[in-house]
This record gives C-alpha cells, structure tokens and sequence, in this order.
C-alpha cells in the first residue's frame, strides 16, 4: 500500500541539528528506507514476471527526482532502469550508472540533435508520433533494430484531469495510425518491439490502472495478428498515484500487479502469443511519499486571513500553484502540513501558508487548519520526493536548494548543494559580455 505518512520520519530537534550544522532552510530531505522500500515491493508485486519472460523492470521516470544519487541507489538496490526525455536526463542516467537498454528514451517533440544523442547512447528509443520515424532516420541516418512506440487511445479510455482526455493530449500515436506506425517501422528495418502508453498521472484506483493494461496487451495480440510481430516489452507507463490527503484512497500495488498478472494470463498466454516483459516508468510511486520540503517560518500576519510566511516559496514546491484550481481551499492541490514540535496539538488556527515571490498565487496552503503557528517554527511539507526539487525556476532571483538523504541511522548526506549567486550569474559570463564579473559573487 502507498499510504501517506502523517509524521515526517525526523523531529524538530534533529532538524534544529542539521540547521545548525550548516543546512541553512529551506531544503528537501529524502528518506533512503522508505524509497528503497517502495522500489523493493514493485519488485515484488511484479515478480510473477520472471516465469515467463526476462522479468519485471521499472524505468524510474528521471523528471520525477532528477538527481543522481538516488537514481544510483535505486539503479543499485532494486536494478531500476531510467525513463529519459532528454539529453541532460541520459547524462544523468549514464552518470548513475544506467546505460544502453537500461535507458528508454521517450520522444516528445524531439530535436535532431537529441535523437542522435540517444541513439549513440543506446538507449531504448519509444517514438511519440508517426512522422517521427522518418524524422529519427533523417537525424541519425539509420533506423533502430528496436523500437518502441507511444499509444494513444483515444476515446478507447477517459484518461485524467493531470495529462488531459486522450482526445485532447499532445502525446502519442493515436489509435488509427498505430498498425501504419508499427508497419512503417518494419519497413525501415526494425525488428525488434515495444509498447508503451501514459495515460494518467497520480492515478489512485486499481481499475484504471488495471483497465490501461487490459488495453496494452489487447493492443499487443491486434498488432501480432495484423502485422504478425511479437513483442519484448509492454511499458504500462507509470501514472501510479500516492495519497496526498489524509483521507486519500491507496493503491493496493499487489492487487494491482495480480490483476495484471491474470490479464496476461488470459490474453497473452492462452493466445499462444510469445510473453512480453511487462515494465514502467513510476516515480512518483517510488520516491514521492518519502520527501519533505523543510522550511522555516519567517512571518504570520493578519490581514483579511491570516497568512503564515515561509522562506520557501513555489520557486522550491510548484505543484500546488500549477494544480491548484482556483483560490479556494476546495481547489487547491493538498500537501500534508506538519508543524514540527507542534505534531498533537489541536489544529484550531487557520491559514494561508505562503511564500516571498511576487505572485499571489505563491501558496502552499490555503485557509488550512493547523496548530497556532509562531515566527521561527520550522515546517515540514510532505509528499515532496517527486516533481518537487525538480519543477523548480529562479523567478525572482530565487536560488534554488540543497537536497539531502536521510540514512537509516539517522545521519544526513547531501545529495546536492544549493545554488550559489555565481551559478546564477554564470550565464552572463561570455565573451564580451559587460556583466561577466556578476560571476564571481
């Protein structure tokens, strides 16, 4: 189960600890345990794989937590591969350890220059339209034995409100062009086969998920009988929810996996098809409930409400400000709220908690109950182990922070320093450029 954790798995006096010791607020601190442990059960959920096929592999989606280290350990602990999109997400990869095949490379509105730079690092390449075939040849000048192409279904499945109905998406080879894509590709020489779908994002119910895979192995025997190829590998894509309210439904990842399990059992085995490895891409799922953003609170004023001030803002946390519908308590994309030292009292104040960029909707919380809250309380903002670090901007001139790795013995080892005015000037710092001293400071 991917159940929320209400308590932050450190207290006020070891946070106060790592301040003092030169972690200056804010910063965002993972739990090592708990992303090894969330990695290790799809392992295990998935594990009915091995018997027929080269087994069950996640691609940890790197957008997710781009960040070298944890994409080492989860390379290390749990064998993930890595869900690229980008040339700087493949050196990434490549620099944790993930190479060749390990990598699947996923095309969305792809430059020449980064089909080259993936194919050279041989990654898998999973294709996003169909006029992308004759665009990765023309950029590469040959045509990968395996590929992998991104479906669409259409109106086949409702999708959901993060990545849009499937009508209306960018993303894919919609449904009527999928059979030409896969015949075009044997064409050009391919003969090797994936394919993959991303349909939903933070989904919570079983049967969705379940529903997308049903999809994907149908889809699997159509294209074998009209086409005659099998494939090696079905991408469920990731999309695998985490609660981010208390009261939010879990995924059940085994009732999940077993689901899938008796699908392939039903419409792949007793077809007589060649089994396929059945992979993802989560991250969410993997790291997401395992992070907190840590900051301390610089002001609480009363105005027409009352607003508690950070020295974070939507520059380190973007999601409830790209989600949020609205200004209303109703509409806004919940991040747990822990008030470290203040964990039982009685949640009876009632604020806005914000940030110090010049938008209004610079907020983490809206009308949120929580405990009195004073000038130099520390908070701790939950569910930040995926798209958090990552979706950060220097708006402005907000330097970005230092990510940290909470060890099982409680030690803290940072995973990455804090951006310096030097890394944010060091773009002004060309040839002829009247501003290249800014460099320096």
């Amino acid at each position: 189960m991917l159940k929320l954790r209400e308590r932050p798995p450190f207290t006020k006096e070891q946070a106060e600890k790592w301040i003092a010791d030169s972690k200056p607020t804010p910063f965002h601190v993972y739990e090592q345990e708990g992303i090894i442990s969330a990695a290790h059960d799809f392992n295990s959920a998935f594990e009915w794989v091995s018997k027929h096929s080269e087994g069950f592999k996640n691609f940890f989606a790197v957008k997710a937590l781009p960040n070298t280290y944890t994409l080492e350990l989860l390379r290390e602990e749990a064998g993930f591969g890595a869900d690229c999109s980008s040339g700087p997400e493949l050196d990434l990869a490549e620099a944790a350890g993930i190479l060749r095949n390990n990598a699947i490379y996923t095309s969305n509105d792809t430059p020449d220059n980064e089909f080259r730079e993936a194919h050279e690092f041989g990654a898998i390449i999973n294709l996003d339209d169909i006029k992308h075939i004759d665009a990765f040849e023309r950029a590469v000048g040959c045509f990968p034995e395996l590929i992998c192409f991104r479906y669409n279904p259409g109106e086949k499945i409702k999708g959901n409100n993060i990545i849009g109905n499937p009508l209306e998406a960018k993303y894919g080879v919609p449904d009527h062009k999928i059979v030409e894509a896969y015949r075009r590709a044997i064409a050009k020489g391919a003969k090797r086969f994936g394919l993959h779908t991303m349909v939903c994002s933070n989904e919570r119910e079983e049967e969705s998920l379940i529903g997308t895979a049903k999809m994907m192995l149908g889809l699997a025997g159509r294209l074998h009988d009209e086409l005659g190829i099998d494939f090696e590998f079905i991408n469920l894509g990731g999309g695998v929810g985490i609660p981010y309210r208390p009261e939010d439904k879990s995924v059940d990842v085994e009732l999940f996996a077993n689901s899938v399990r008796k699908a392939y059992e039903e419409m792949i085995l007793d077809k007589g098809l060649k089994p396929p490895r059945i992979v993802m891409e989560c991250g969410r799922a993997i790291t997401g409930l395992h992070g907190w953003l840590v900051a301390r609170v610089l002001h609480v004023t009363d105005k027409y409400r009352s607003y508690v001030g950070l020295d974070a803002s939507m520059s380190d946390l973007m999601r409830p400000a790209l989600y949020s519908e609205g200004q209303s308590a109703e509409g806004e994309c919940y991040h747990h709220i822990t008030v470290l030292g203040k964990e039982d009292p009685p949640k009876d104040s009632i604020y806005d908690v914000t940030g110090p960029l010049c938008e209004n909707n610079d907020k983490f919380a809206r009308q949120r109950p929580l405990p009195k809250i004073e000038e130099g309380d520390l908070i701790a903002i939950h569910n930040t182990g995926a798209h958090g670090w990552a979706m950060g901007f220097n708006y402005n001139a907000r330097l970005k922070h230092a990510e940290y790795l909470l060890h099982k013995d409680g030690s803290l080892e940072m995973i990455r320093r804090a951006q310096t005015r030097k890394d944010y000037f060091a773009t002004l710092d060309f040839p002829g450029s009247k501003f290249a001293h800014l460099a320096g400071k």
